[in-house]
C-alpha cells in the first residue's frame, strides 16, 4: 500500500515538475526577459525623445502663448499628440504636433497686413536685452511670431517652416520680413525711453 502511494506521489511530482519545466523553460524565460527588455528599451527611447525635444517645444510654446502654465499645457499636449501619432516620433512629428496644439489656441493662419519700415527707427547698434526681445516678440501677430521663432530663433530653414506650417515658401519669407520690421520698430520704441534716461 505504501508502495502504491509513493508511486502515485512520485507521478504527481513528475507531472508538476514537467508542467513547471514547460512553463518556465529557459526558452520561455528568455522570451519573457526579451519582452521586458523591449518594453524597457522602448520606454527609454521614448524618454530620450521627450528629453531631446521638450526644451525646444516648451520655449516655442512659451513665446507663443506668453505664460508658463499655458506653455506647460501646450507642451504636454504636444507630446501626447506626438506619441499617439508614432511610437517613436521624430523631430518633425513633434514640431507638427506643436503647431497643431498652437493652432487650437490661437489664430496662426490669420494673415495680417505686412509691416512697413518707419524712417529713422533704429535700435542704435546696441545689444538688445532679453527682456526687451521678449516684450517686442509679444507685439507680433501670432503668425509672424511663429515664423520669427522658427526661422530666427530655432534656425529652421524657410522650406522646413513652409512645410511645417503648410504655407508657400514665399509667404514664409514675406511674413518673416514683416516680423523683423515689427521687431525692430518695437525694440526701437522700447529702447528709446531707456536711452533718454
Amino acid at each position: 500500500m505504501q508502495h502504491l502511494v509513493r508511486n502515485a506521489l512520485i507521478e504527481v511530482i513528475r507531472g508538476i515538475l514537467l508542467n513547471f519545466e514547460n512553463e518556465f523553460s529557459p526558452q520561455s524565460s528568455c522570451r519573457v526577459v526579451q519582452c521586458q527588455m523591449a518594453e524597457r528599451s522602448l520606454e527609454h527611447r521614448q524618454r530620450d525623445i521627450y528629453e531631446t525635444h521638450k526644451h525646444r517645444a516648451y520655449a516655442v510654446a512659451y513665446y507663443m502663448v506668453g505664460n508658463e502654465i499655458e506653455a506647460d499645457k501646450v507642451t504636454q499636449g504636444t507630446f501626447i499628440r506626438a506619441f499617439r501619432q508614432a511610437e517613436e516620433p521624430d523631430g518633425h512629428c513633434v514640431d507638427c504636433s506643436l503647431v497643431s496644439e498652437l493652432r487650437e489656441r490661437m489664430p496662426l493662419d490669420e494673415q495680417t497686413l505686412p509691416a512697413q519700415p518707419e524712417p529713422g527707427m533704429t535700435i542704435g547698434g546696441r545689444n538688445v536685452r532679453r527682456t526687451d526681445m521678449e516684450e517686442a516678440l509679444r507685439e507680433l501677430p501670432p503668425n509672424e511670431r511663429m515664423i520669427f521663432l522658427l526661422r530666427d530663433v530655432e534656425g529652421y530653414d524657410a522650406d522646413r517652416v513652409a512645410a511645417l506650417l503648410e504655407l508657400p515658401r514665399q509667404q514664409v519669407e514675406r511674413t518673416l520680413f514683416s516680423a523683423r520690421i515689427r521687431m525692430r520698430t518695437a525694440l526701437a520704441k522700447i529702447q528709446r525711453p531707456a536711452a533718454a534716461a
